[in-house]
């Protein structure tokens, strides 16, 4: 799924996010992108 992504990719990725949004807002924004992942999942298989 992540394609050619490794680890030290996710570390990083982790670390900018933390830096830029805080650690109290990841988990709001972990929380939306799960819903957003859901709903669109859902989409897909309606048709």
């Amino acid at each position: 799924m992540l394609g050619g992504i490794g680890t030290t990719e996710i570390v990083i990725i982790a670390i900018v996010l933390l830096v830029l949004f805080g650690g109290k807002k990841l988990p709001e924004l972990a929380r939306g992108l799960g819903e957003a992942i859901r709903e669109f999942k859902k989409s897909i298989s309606d048709k």
